[in-house]
């Protein structure tokens, strides 16, 4: 993949065109742990208003609704989100919505965003443009929440870049980081 370029949406339809659930979100240990480790890192037991960006098949979006007033799930691929809007049926404080940042973002703001294993998607000037786009729409004190995989990959930016690039450039600052063997998370407030 070239540095230069933000991975298409056509990537994403083809993966789960093959396999409905490719990362096994729903299944593997390691993103139950993951998962729990992001809900312990958040600062607040709920928020009025939440964004999950790049949201997949919903596995952490039906986690993350049960401390949000409400919630906006987006991601790129129209089947992950067509399982994610199964896997959120019946909780009407969630939003799953067709969404390609940091070109389309909302016109609105949040208490927390939260930016799961997305950031290395994206070229490294579309991650400070998104960088800029979420400290535009954060709210007075509200926080983001970044977690990606560090290992070696073949995307525009590797787990570590992205976040260290995001971080530089959001204005944002850092309250709390935990580095595990496979991941980070960084906690960013306004």
């Amino acid at each position: 993949m070239s540095a230069q370029t933000s991975i298409p949406p056509d990537y994403f339809d083809a993966l789960y065109a093959q396999d409905a659930d490719p990362w096994r979100f729903a299944s593997s240990d390691y993103e139950r742990a993951k998962y729990a480790a992001t809900l312990a890192a958040l600062p607040m037991a709920r928020c009025d208003a939440a964004f999950e960006v790049g949201c997949s098949i919903g596995v952490l979006t039906r986690q993350l609704a049960e401390r949000c007033s409400t919630l906006l799930a987006v991601d790129v691929a129209e089947a992950a989100l067509a399982q994610a809007r199964r896997r959120c049926a019946g909780l009407d404080r969630v939003t799953v919505q067709r969404m390609r940042i940091p070109g389309e973002w909302p016109d609105r703001q949040f208490d927390l965003i939260v930016l799961s294993e997305v950031l290395y998607y994206l070229s490294p000037i579309d991650v400070v443009r998104t960088a800029a786009r979420t400290q535009a729409s954060l709210a007075p004190g509200g926080t983001v929440l970044l977690v990606h995989y560090t290992l070696p990959m073949d995307y525009p930016c590797d787990g570590n870049e992205a976040s260290e690039i995001f971080i530089a450039t959001s204005g944002l600052a850092v309250i709390r980081q935990r580095r595990e063997a496979q991941y980070r998370l960084d906690l960013l407030q306004a």
